[in-house]
């Protein structure tokens, strides 16, 4: 008697059957419950001798586990590994996003993110410390954030490389599409390091309007936003009579002198870099340019056609040369003095040629 009443014959005879886990009722035989889940757990012994555990356990995330107790009455009911790694993933992640002064927004998202990886078994022969950080910079990209993989390689002191490789790996696996990262969201973050003072607002517009610019003509296609954002603001510090060498601001964006040489170069190839300054604040170009990877092949396809029809031009005149050669050659042999008397038999007879001074 468990104090149920059949909903088919109105009996109050139901048997409760623990190892099936269902319920059902004696008068008419209908099952009333199946799948039941006790929060008790039951010991039998079984016909070695040993004992094993009845009951189920389920943890947060729905996964059960069934316990056995093996040679003795020894049980271990401590939380299952996947619970345990899904709650250091958390801490981890709360503890490195503080870091990084993420919402709690970004933090849920990057731990569902883990909770996924978890799923798939992404974590097996990974150090967690790089699925973390690949799930916050994965949050990163999703919600626009202005930070850099390069941010988490400092603060894990990992190389960004390997953390690189552990983000793709997660984006790919889980199907995630990480949007491209606009140039402008990092203005604002290196202009504040870089010390404008006052003027730090006037230099990020500036520098604003610059990419901008350079991304309307196709600059920013296939190029790190750092570089960019270090050669826009070095033009807009040196318009408003801010004298930033190019060491302070790689020290500022991370990237090496020759690439920010490089963007400046590009820019100059522009028709923007031609205006004033007063022009440039006051003109919008409606025309573009061409990407630099397609100008920089151009340039190369005509060098080699220039080199073409240069080499055929110098064939040309070698074989001119050489002809001119051969009647010089004859002109020098019949100019030559011709000896005379004895000289002239002994050249003949014996085969020796005298030349006279």
């Amino acid at each position: 008697m468990t104090g149920r009443v059949c909903r088919g014959c109105g009996g109050t005879d139901i048997e409760l059957d623990a190892a099936r886990g269902d319920a059902v009722c004696t008068g008419c035989g209908s099952v009333l419950e199946d799948n039941i889940i006790v929060s008790e757990v039951q010991f039998v012994e079984n016909s070695g001798g040993g004992s094993s555990a009845v009951g189920q356990f389920v943890s947060l995330d729905g996964a059960g586990k069934t316990p056995t107790l093996g040679g003795g009455f020894h049980v271990n009911l401590g939380k299952e590994s996947r619970a345990q790694t899904l709650q250091n993933g958390r801490r981890h992640i709360h503890h490195l996003g503080s870091q990084l002064q993420l919402n709690q927004h970004c933090l849920d998202t990057a731990f569902n993110f883990f909770k996924m990886a978890v799923s798939k078994h992404l974590t097996r022969g990974r150090k967690m410390a790089h699925v973390i950080a690949a799930c916050l910079y994965l949050v990163c990209r999703t919600e626009g954030t202005p930070h850099m993989l390069l941010d988490l390689s400092d603060l894990l002191q990992v190389n960004v490389y390997v953390l690189g490789k552990t983000f793709l790996l997660l984006a790919r696996e889980l199907c995630i599409n990480a949007p491209a990262i606009d140039p402008c969201l990092y203005i604002p973050r290196f202009a504040h390091l870089l010390e404008f003072g006052e003027k730090n607002h006037e230099v990020s517009m500036t520098a604003l309007r610059l990419l901008q610019r350079m991304k309307r003509d196709w600059m920013h296609t296939g190029r790190r936003p750092s570089g960019l954002c270090g050669a826009a603001l070095l033009v807009a510090a040196r318009m408003h009579d801010f004298r930033r060498t190019v060491k302070e601001v790689i020290s500022v964006v991370k990237v090496c002198e020759s690439t920010l040489r490089k963007r400046l170069t590009e820019f100059e190839d522009t028709p923007t870099s031609q205006l004033t300054i007063d022009e440039f604040m006051k003109i919008d170009l409606e025309e573009e340019c061409d990407p630099p990877s397609y100008t920089a092949g151009q340039r190369k396809l005509r060098m080699k056609q220039l080199e073409q029809v240069l080499s055929k031009k110098l064939e040309e005149v070698e074989g001119e040369i050489s002809t001119y050669q051969d009647a010089i050659e004859i002109e020098l042999e019949n100019s030559r003095p011709k000896a005379k008397g004895a000289l002239a038999n002994l050249s003949k007879d014996g085969g020796v040629r005298i030349v006279c001074p």
